[in-house]
């Protein structure tokens, strides 16, 4: 593939592999990485035991933050639940396993960008078609991480809207930006490495036609003669 084409596909790869992954590690093992996150103006519960003022969800985890925003996160798990309550106990939401399984999505879409990556290096025209395909297949896997991700944070501003006298400010974290800016970069290294292959034809088959035209004028001299 063109170098001129093969860089910039390189290093849109890398990048996007960087970003996936560090979103797909997320909670609990990066806290500042969460998809959705809620914070609560005048406190709730959560599981009925606790006041928390803030709740973060990732990929693997939630993570809550009292009063004195000390950070307490549930054990590690795919697919978990969260209740909520408001103070006087008279209100509770569920925000169900059905809602956070979807997001084991991102560390498949993390080895698909990786595969992509290691077939960008090769020059061969053919892997890099297939690099192109696999660029494009991680960015929709992406796509659907992303769109898990919305719903995740649309219903969870759902739920916790529904809480009587609950001050409740939903919104989007690091993890959930970071996967749309990976679907970008995706999308761009897709398009450059296919470029890339259809300037390498382009330029095999202008070669073909001068070449022959030379070993043509070859054979003239020694027929002049």
């Amino acid at each position: 593939m063109a170098r001129v084409f093969c860089i910039p596909g390189i290093v849109f790869l890398t990048a996007a592999l960087v970003l996936s992954f560090l979103t797909s590690i997320s909670l609990p093992f990066l806290t500042a990485l969460d998809i959705t996150r809620t914070h609560f103006g005048n406190g709730v519960l959560q599981e009925g035991s606790q006041g928390m003022i803030e709740l973060r969800f990732g990929i693997w985890a939630p993570c809550y933050y009292d009063v004195k925003e000390e950070r307490t996160c549930a054990k590690a798990g795919h697919g978990y639940k969260v209740s909520i309550s408001n103070q006087e106990k008279t209100a509770n939401v569920i925000i169900g396993s059905s809602w956070t399984r979807g997001l084991a999505i991102h560390p498949v879409a993390t080895g698909a960008i990786f595969i992509a990556l290691l077939l960008s290096f090769s020059q061969h025209t053919t892997m890099t078609l297939i690099s192109s395909l696999t660029a494009f297949f991680a960015a929709f896997l992406t796509l659907i991480a992303f769109a898990v991700d919305i719903a995740l944070y649309a219903y969870l501003k759902h739920q916790v809207n529904k809480l009587p006298d609950v001050q409740g400010k939903t919104t989007t974290s690091a993890g959930f930006w970071m996967t749309f800016v990976s679907f970008i970069l995706l999308l761009l290294a897709g398009c450059t490495v296919c470029f890339g292959r259809r300037k390498d034809r382009s330029s095999g088959a202008a070669s073909y036609p001068a070449s022959s035209k030379s070993k043509k004028n070859i054979f003239s001299r020694f027929l002049k003669n």
